[in-house]
């Protein structure tokens, strides 16, 4: 093990901080590990904010899967305490919502992999079963998403007037409907396939078309 003594803040250069570079160069300049610095704000009596940093990133072995993280997760970090918890479970929602707002913007639907690709984010990390619809307009632009159902799929639960009562509200010219299998299969059960050709046998009727209906965000 090294005995080198452990690198705190007030040991770096003012200059070569992590807050007072990025005020300088730019939050891109930083590394992950600088980035969490800043939010945790503070270190511990046996750990510097860097050293702590550090052991958020090695504990969840990549920035990515801190995006999953549950608060109980974090706290279980050495150095860890409700209030940093906080700030980073905030930092990391708030970043998904401004990323989610850029897709919602601009995304058109061209294909049954567009649809999983913009739903994919949210639903991969569901443990229970949520059913998704996304209400388009005449150039297949998403104008609203919505949860209609959570739980178990069947077709006396999901009924059409829930899902195209919606559908008049937002003037939708046509619909896609996606839900998520936790158990990791994606292939259709005979109740995915019963709903679908209930909700199409609807639409026609109503004149707003189901696009699709897919599993694909397992």
């Amino acid at each position: 093990m090294s005995m080198l003594p452990e690198l705190k803040i007030r040991d770096v250069h003012e200059a070569d901080r992590p807050r007072e570079r990025l005020i300088r160069q730019g939050a891109e300049s930083l590394s992950n590990q600088e980035l969490l610095a800043i939010l945790l704000r503070t270190g511990t009596k046996e750990s510097s904010v860097l050293a702590l940093a550090n052991r958020v990133l090695v504990d969840f072995e990549k920035l990515h899967a801190l995006k999953h993280a549950t608060f109980e997760e974090i706290t279980s970090i050495k150095g860890i305490g409700e209030a940093k918890a906080v700030q980073l479970l905030a930092a990391i929602e708030l970043g998904r919502r401004l990323a989610q707002k850029e897709i919602d913007s601009r995304y058109t639907i061209r294909s049954p992999e567009d649809a999983a690709t913009f739903l994919m984010p949210e639903m991969e990390p569901l443990t229970q079963e949520h059913f998704v619809a996304l209400f388009l307009n005449t150039k297949n632009q998403i104008i609203h998403k919505q949860t209609i159902f959570i739980g178990s799929l069947n077709a006396s639960i999901v009924h059409p007037r829930e899902l195209y009562r919606e559908a008049i509200k937002r003037s939708a010219a046509s619909i896609i409907c996606a839900h998520n299998h936790p158990s990791g299969s994606a292939a259709p059960s005979p109740e995915d396939i019963e709903v679908t050709l209930r909700l199409q046998e609807a639409g026609v009727i109503i004149g707003i078309e189901l696009l699709d209906h897919g599993a694909r965000c397992s």
